[in-house]
């Protein structure tokens, strides 16, 4: 049985990791968040430790590990926001842990640098959550990508729309500098998703870019790729709202529809399941989706011009 902590435990996505480490029969020993609203550890591990601050957690993780306790941390799971995972992965490692890190692995590319370093000191282990990289769907996709011999690109549209309230911009994901903005926070496991799938990425640009969406278009090695992201629920289809669905996941390859909207609930327990393995993905499978999400943020750009996404088209008609 091994054993795990937790940073970020009142999160929106740590309960899917408390799930994960239950289900692979692992032992939550110990948590840490400055919110205290987390009696969701109750439903999977009550006799967890809980920290509201970051010394008494250091100083108990420390103390397993120079006592060789039987409730010694091998995983910290990283659950806090965005900005803080760079500093939390390399606690983990120093802490004689490997870290398992919730997307976005870091901001910026120049970071995956140095947690390597700090991986060949330690001789520890970054782990991340690549999700998609274990949906049935897409790994069915890539192995058709990869086994055709084909002359031509796909052209494919990827549309999300993940309706949020409010609370959204007010909170720390509304602030580009934590979050990395919508296409950080919301968008870099579908860029890792098509990086994944359809190779080398070779251009990148950005139509549009705001606090609550974010459009443009990538081209890879096997494909070319209009995208669409908001977080507002004006852009979910209405056929999808007479269903009181907030949430849409479109993916088209030469206008066939990629059915994956199913099964993410579980993906969480098989990610666990691998890194537990020892197949788990690491620093350098991010590299690319960082320096997607990386140039995103940075770009200017462009307006409703070139090949961009057929929804983007309603934005700037409707603004007019």
């Amino acid at each position: 049985m091994k054993n795990f902590a937790i940073i970020g435990a009142a999160g929106y996505i740590a309960p899917r990791h408390m799930q994960a480490i239950k289900a692979t029969d692992s032992r939550l020993v110990a948590a840490l968040d400055p919110n205290d609203s987390v009696g969701i550890i109750d439903r999977y591990f009550p006799d967890a430790d809980f920290f509201t601050e970051f010394e008494r957690f250091d100083r108990h993780i420390d103390k397993l590990r120079r006592a060789n306790h039987e409730h010694k941390v091998d995983y910290i799971s990283i659950c806090s926001p965005n900005y803080l995972h760079d500093s939390h992965m390399r606690f983990a490692l120093r802490s004689g842990a490997d870290a398992i890190c919730e997307k976005p692995l870091v901001l910026n590319p120049w970071n995956i640098d140095g947690l390597i370093d700090i991986e060949k000191d330690t001789g520890r282990k970054v782990n991340t959550i690549l999700q998609l990289r274990v949906h049935p769907s897409i790994v069915a996709l890539r192995e058709k990508v990869q086994s055709e011999n084909k002359d031509t690109k796909h052209d494919v549209d990827l549309t999300y729309i993940t309706s949020r309230g409010h609370w959204y911009l007010q909170s720390w994901k509304g602030d580009e500098k934590k979050s990395g903005g919508i296409a950080t926070n919301i968008g870099v496991h579908f860029y890792d998703m098509l990086h994944f799938i359809f190779g080398a990425l070779q251009e990148n640009v950005v139509h549009h870019s705001d606090d609550t969406m974010a459009a443009g278009y990538l081209e890879y090695e096997k494909a070319r790729v209009r995208w669409f992201l908001s977080v507002d629920y004006k852009y979910v289809p209405e056929s999808a709202k007479a269903e009181g669905q907030r949430t849409y996941r479109s993916i088209t390859v030469d206008g066939e529809e990629i059915e994956f909207s199913g099964g993410f609930t579980d993906l969480h327990n098989r990610s666990y399941e691998e890194i537990l393995a020892g197949r788990g993905f690491g620093l350098e499978e991010n590299r690319v989706a960082i320096e997607t999400v990386s140039h995103i943020r940075n770009a200017i750009p462009l307006g409703a011009t070139g090949e961009y996404h057929p929804v983007l088209k309603k934005v700037h008609q409707g603004s007019r």
